[in-house]
């Protein structure tokens, strides 16, 4: 039976567990498939979802011109600010409906969008310096050393842990010297944050894998980056922040049983403090 539900889910406990079990099976097939077989299912798996779970909040949930203004560009736009210039080069991976990307490249001098779809520009007005790429989810066909600035959000708790790696390695490539990675992403410590979150007590939906900073620091490390930083914060308010003071909260938070880590790590001062928007420097 499901766990309590948040506040803005409508649809009955019965309707949950349906979609539940369907993301689980599929999440699955995920987890088991091949390098190879990978390269497609991402996306099968996804349209099968919202052909069978036909109550999906992605395809139930209107929002606002203004929410999804401040969802999608308005608050990421602030932490990336710092970074872009007029002559940046700029790549967001997981671009969605390129709503960001087509505002960064109002300021920028090249924007490029990665995405598994080509779809999703359709009936778009684009500009001369916008360019869409295909990807199979891991590959990020730029030129390499020619970026200035990457972004992503909710992108890597999407991705097969093996994939993920290999997509860092790809990004820290195309990245020039000095260049930045803003990677968003929900920490596992307040989690599950996927279907699963009613159910489980991990991640078993179609979030393959959730982080700690501790472990996506390691992780970006372990692809070249050799300095990290946080931002910290909220409600569109964010500033720079070392990453030790969240790690060393999460080895706190790490030794409390679940019910009382959870109810500690979802307090929105907590919150801000260790949601993952990790920015990574690829050193000269």
């Amino acid at each position: 039976m499901a766990k309590r539900t948040a506040k803005q889910e409508t649809r009955t406990p019965e309707r949950l567990k349906i979609h539940y079990q369907i993301e689980k099976q599929l999440a699955n097939r995920l987890h088991q498939a091949s390098k190879e077989q990978r390269k497609t299912l991402y996306t099968e798996v996804y349209n099968e979802l919202f052909q069978q779970v036909e109550d999906h909040p992605q395809l139930t949930r209107k929002k606002t011109a203004e929410e999804q203004f401040k969802e999608t560009v308005s608050d990421p736009i602030k932490m990336l600010r710092p970074f872009l210039t007029r002559d940046s080069h700029f790549l967001e991976v997981g671009a969605g409906d390129c709503a960001l990307s087509l505002y960064v490249a109002q300021q920028v001098r090249q924007v490029y969008a990665v995405d598994v779809s080509d779809t999703i520009t359709n009936g778009i007005e684009i500009p001369d310096n916008f360019k869409l790429i295909l990807s199979d989810g891991c590959n990020i066909p730029v030129v390499e050393n020619s970026i200035d600035v990457v972004y992503s959000n909710q992108l890597m708790e999407h991705l097969h842990p093996d994939d993920a790696l290999e997509q860092l390695y790809n990004i820290f490539n195309v990245l020039k010297p000095n260049g930045v990675y803003l990677c968003i992403t929900p920490n596992r410590l307040n989690g599950p944050h996927d279907i699963s979150r009613y159910f489980d007590r991990e991640a078993t939906g179609f979030h393959l894998k959730e982080y700690t900073v501790t472990e996506l620091k390691a992780l970006f490390q372990q692809a070249g980056f050799a300095k990290t930083k946080l931002y910290v914060g909220g409600a569109s308010h964010y500033f720079q922040w070392p990453v030790w003071p969240t790690i060393f909260c999460e080895k706190i938070l790490q030794k409390l049983p679940f019910n009382g880590r959870k109810k500690i790590a979802t307090r929105r001062l907590i919150r801000g403090f260790i949601n993952v928007r990790l920015i990574a420097f690829k050193l000269k």
